[in-house]
């Protein structure tokens, strides 16, 4: 059986999560049983070892007749988590991927990778023309992580209770196998989903440590041309936004890119955007544009960014 390694220190692993690793799968559940409640299906945690096996058995089948499997993340060899695929739908080509994760074990970066060596097999061994991302629009780190695996914004999906959002990438966009998207497209991408995570309309949440810095090298630096130029640290920029974002004061707001050039020479680029932008500020509807210029790098986890200028348009 397969062993892929996701990281080397502290070792981490993605592995087969067999029928017979229930008593494994049962105690990592109880791990994190409350965390992951509010974002998986309710058949999906187990209460007791005939329950858990029976779970991992209903996807070992799954995977004998297309491929929709369960594969776990061990961390120093504990299970800590995993990935699957909730369907792969043979005569749409459309699959489905999913995950979930111990509290320790975040911000590892182990779902990302582990995801991405499922959906780079999804197409280039199953044949799948496109891959979604399922996920509660309040699920923050859940869209964070179908942004840096360079997923897009799909649909909303009004059908449940809770606000849903659907994200989705193809075999052509993909990234990471054959037919990778070009350095350029990779990197509108990255921009795209800057300018996305301060979103806040339909209740989605906003979790800007988590979702933004994963996208930029330490030590870059943020610089606004609006009135006097002020140059800050990621962590300083982003902490007052957090607040208005999530204190009430700003709200349905979104801004989104509305055209776009990348000059890339070797392993750095220039990505310059222009954006609009509208909210509610303080019960006072406002609509805007501006430009963004980021500086990025290549590293060996894909583009990042180095550094933000960025100004807005003067009111007319």
């Amino acid at each position: 059986m397969y062993a892929i390694p996701l990281s080397a220190a502290p070792a981490a692993e993605l592995r087969p999560l067999e029928p017979w690793r229930a008593a494994e799968f049962l105690a990592n559940l109880d791990r994190c049983r409350t965390h992951i409640a509010p974002w998986v299906g309710r058949s999906f945690v187990a209460t007791d070892l005939e329950s858990a096996e029976a779970v991992l058995r209903r996807y070992w089948d799954a995977q004998g007749r297309t491929g929709a499997g369960i594969h776990g993340i061990w961390l120093d060899g504990v299970l800590v988590g995993g990935v699957l695929f909730v369907s792969i739908d043979t005569e749409t080509g459309v699959a489905e991927v999913g995950c979930w994760l111990e509290p320790a074990a975040e911000g590892r970066g182990l779902v990302t990778r582990a995801a991405g060596l499922l959906i780079d097999w999804a197409f280039r061994e199953r044949g799948v023309r496109q891959v979604i991302w399922h996920t509660r629009s309040a699920n923050a780190r859940s869209i964070s992580t179908a942004r840096r695996l360079g997923l897009t914004f799909q649909e909303a999906d009004d059908s449940r209770d809770e606000p849903m959002e659907i994200w989705s990438v193809t075999r052509e966009t993909w990234a990471g196998g054959a037919g990778a998207a070009s350095d350029e497209a990779q990197i509108g991408a990255l921009s795209a989903a800057f300018l996305d995570a301060f979103t806040n309309t339909d209740g989605r949440a906003v979790e800007l440590a988590a979702t933004v810095e994963p996208a930029f090298v330490p030590g870059a630096v943020v610089v606004s041309g609006t009135g006097t130029v002020k140059a800050e640290s990621l962590a300083d920029f982003l902490t007052p936004r957090q607040t208005l974002l999530t204190g009430g004061e700003l709200i349905d707001f979104k801004e989104w890119e509305t055209s776009g050039t990348t000059l890339v020479s070797g392993d750095v680029a220039q990505r310059l955007v222009r954006y609009a932008k509208s909210g509610v500020l303080r019960g006072a509807a406002f609509t805007g544009s501006g430009t963004k210029s980021m500086h990025l790098v290549r590293t060996p986890e894909g583009w990042r960014i180095a550094g933000v200028a960025w100004s807005d348009d003067a009111a007319e």
